[in-house]
């Protein structure tokens, strides 16, 4: 897990700086619209809400973006869509599981898209609960390093139910149940300690090593899945060691 970990942090990071900052400014966009819609448009009463927000802040998403995304989520302007979240199960080169979570306002199109982007790079679709019974549920918080110690963070989080803390090399990942991802986050602040993002994701309970022509197929359809506009999160049960992932950089 630590090496699909690192895989995206580092994608992540590059995904903000490229041309693909658009892409990623809408589907941080869509997560506040349906956080609002959900939970209400107060982030102070809506936990999903403020981690939404705070997220798309930390990757530069301007301001008056932010604030239009609540307002037609909660209600206030018009103009919301009706998005929906539908998950697909797939296999990636070399027996990898996937799980694509999509948020969609056409339901025809998010499949007719996943399927395309599965086939034309060596996938191929599975039938629900084939593949989704490999992930469980979780709460993960990202915490950039800058200064702190493992120890540092895992003394603050580890009465509020944080499972493990793993080193990512420039951050750490807080995993937890996804229940208690408020609670962990909350011990950060209260501890002093920014962090990143704060989600609830789906973490794999068992991996796939894969050399460095895995590695590079599998990444080839996971760029070609997050590429389209109604694909929000791929999770996959791979993992490459730290020597792959630097050939691949």
């Amino acid at each position: 897990m630590s090496g699909h970990s690192k895989w995206a942090t580092t994608k992540h990071k590059k995904a903000a700086l490229d041309a693909k900052r658009g892409k990623l400014f809408a589907k941080l966009i869509k997560n506040i619209e349906v956080a609002a819609r959900t939970g209400g448009p107060d982030p102070d009463g809506n936990p999903t809400l403020y981690d939404a927000i705070t997220k798309a802040r930390k990757n530069s998403v301007p301001l008056d973006n932010i604030e239009r995304a609540r307002k037609r989520g909660g209600g206030l302007e018009a103009g919301g869509a009706e998005w929906q979240t539908i998950m697909y199960e797939g296999y990636a080169p070399g027996g990898v599981a996937v799980l694509i979570e999509c948020l969609t306002d056409n339901r025809n199109r998010a499949a007719s898209e996943v399927r395309v982007a599965m086939t034309r790079n060596g996938g191929s679709m599975a039938d629900p609960g084939s593949v989704s019974y490999m992930f469980n549920r979780k709460g993960v918080v990202i915490v950039p390093k800058s200064g702190l110690s493992e120890d540092d963070v895992l003394t603050a989080v580890l009465d509020a139910g944080a499972e493990e803390v793993n080193d990512l090399g420039e951050s750490f990942e807080v995993v937890s149940e996804a229940g208690d991802l408020i609670p962990v986050r909350t011990a950060l602040q209260d501890a002093g300690i920014d962090y990143e993002s704060a989600d609830a994701a789906f973490m794999p309970s068992m991996s796939v090593p894969l050399d460095e022509d895995g590695a590079r197929k599998v990444f080839r359809l996971i760029d070609a899945l997050e590429d389209s506009d109604d694909v929000q999160n791929v999770y996959a049960n791979f993992d490459v060691s730290d020597e792959i992932l630097a050939k691949l950089d």
